[in-house]
């Protein structure tokens, strides 16, 4: 095997492979688990999942499947014009005809000639160089020909070399897939649980079960806590005499939830709580600045996942931002206007008061009362909010439909007693909190592998040299080096 790097054209080492898009005239080619990869859902370095999904009649008709590890390649779309979204299928995918699957041929592996995670980390590296090659199409768009990046020409390393080189990339890269993966799970957490209070009553049941059951005040009062912790009586029981501060806030909580229903417009309700317009909780706050009349300001910069940068915020300086922008409050909760995004939902982390803003894409709702924030995003991800969202759009079907903003925000909602949606946000806050730790965190993680990789693929910076970057920045442990 030679030692020296070889010069190969990159339609020689690979396959291409298109995608599609089937008919968003039929209902029964969307919405079941295939996810479908467009530009919307090209945020970060690996591909698992996507806010549309198709069925596995939707993808006979119209698209196709991505094996799993192929490199997924946005080559049209106005994204194009700033970044070159690309990364790695984790799961098989489905993709659309703005996007290519590359696929190292099979006998080229096999030699260990090189393979897709290197030929990833190349073109991450190269994107200066791919953003040169984007073409206009005259409607905005940008383009990059598949016959200009085939004919590219790439030096690759002996296998070893680039077995070094990914094993660094990667590192870096899994802490963000990392946060991305628990990031999935404490929203899923949130959502539960706000389901479980706010729209199956579950607490609520469980007491009118006991009492219907012949059960006492105190036995309803039990189940309630059953319902809300998922522990069984016996576990209670040891919660009690192990932890009696966990199990009085928790009897607490329980005492909240009413133990009857009532009638009321939106149907069976607890009794107690009262249908009011959403705005009586929150309102909708569309202050406008313009960044780039203040260019000596830095600015925080949310921006929606259907544009600029993919599922995680962007951080510009005034200067480069042009258009107007949403000044973003420091009790925010922000909400895109965009489907499939509508459930997409940020509480954002601002430092200063005076420095933050969105894209005009987004919904911001600021709360009356400051600490039932969580709740207000909980209310927005849950399934009656956006049910209610989805009949107040305008547009075509599909990914241009917008949200109506003064609709949503005048909607007609559930609203449980104060006390009740106060322990809710206290019980969630840190799980947003943490959410947007790591999203800032895997910003950070993007742009130190950016900065690392083309200089490790140049030569110019040694793999131990990065490594030693990486643990200087508490990316890597030190006993996982070598």
């Amino acid at each position: 095997m030679s030692s020296v790097a070889m010069s190969h054209r990159l339609g020689d080492l690979t396959d291409w492979f298109s995608g599609g898009t089937p008919s968003k005239k039929k209902p029964e080619y969307w919405g079941e688990d295939i996810p479908w990869i467009s530009a919307s859902s090209m945020g970060g370095s690996r591909y698992f999942d996507s806010d549309l999904k198709i069925t596995t009649e939707g993808l006979e008709a119209g698209s196709r499947l991505a094996p799993k590890g192929s490199i997924l390649l946005l080559v049209r779309g106005s994204t194009l014009h700033k970044r070159i979204p690309v990364g790695i299928a984790e799961r098989e995918v489905a993709f659309n005809q703005d996007v290519k699957a590359i696929r190292v041929k099979p006998e080229l592996i096999a030699g260990q000639v090189t393979d897709e995670l290197y030929l990833y980390y190349w073109l991450k590296a190269n994107e200066q160089l791919l953003l040169e090659m984007v073409e206009h199409t005259g409607i905005g768009a940008g383009k990059l020909d598949t016959k200009r990046l085939q004919n590219l020409e790439i030096e690759l390393p002996p296998w070893h070399e680039q077995r070094k080189i990914v094993t660094t990339a990667t590192a870096l890269d899994e802490k963000e897939i990392l946060n991305s993966h628990i990031n999935q799970t404490l929203e899923q957490m949130a959502q539960a649980i706000f389901k479980s209070w706010f729209v199956d009553f579950e607490p609520v049941k469980a007491k009118i079960a006991a009492l219907e059951a012949g059960g006492s005040e105190e036995d309803a009062l039990l189940a309630a806590m059953q319902a809300i912790s998922g522990k069984s009586e016996a576990e209670l029981t040891r919660l009690q005499a192990e932890r009696p501060e966990q199990y009085a806030e928790l009897r607490a909580t329980a005492e909240l939830f009413p133990s009857a229903m009532q009638d009321s417009e939106l149907g069976e309700i607890p009794e107690g709580w009262t249908i009011a317009p959403f705005l009586s909780i929150a309102r909708l706050d569309t202050t406008s600045v313009k960044p780039a009349q203040d260019p000596e300001k830095a600015w925080e910069h949310y921006s929606i996942p259907a544009f600029d940068e993919g599922a995680t915020p962007a951080f510009e300086t005034g200067a480069d931002i042009k258009s107007n922008k949403y000044k973003v409050y420091p009790t925010a909760v922000l909400s895109s206007k965009l489907n499939p995004h509508f459930p997409r939902t940020w509480i954002p982390d601002v430092q200063n008061p005076d420095a933050a803003i969105c894209s005009t894409e987004f919904m911001q709702f600021v709360p009356l009362e400051p600490q039932h924030r969580a709740f207000i995003a909980g209310m927005i991800t849950s399934e009656p909010f956006q049910s209610g969202i989805m009949i107040r759009v305008t547009g075509s079907t599909g990914s241009r439909q917008r949200a109506q903003p003064k609709q949503v925000a005048a909607m007609d909602v559930i609203l449980p007693k104060s006390e009740l949606r106060a322990v809710y946000s206290q019980h969630t806050e840190a799980m947003y909190r943490m959410q947007s730790k790591n999203i800032w965190q895997a910003q950070s993680l993007a742009s130190l592998r950016d900065t690392l990789l083309p200089k490790l693929l140049s030569g110019e910076l040694s793999v131990s040299d990065a490594e030693y970057q990486m643990t200087e920045e508490e990316l890597i442990p030190q006993e996982e080096i070598n």
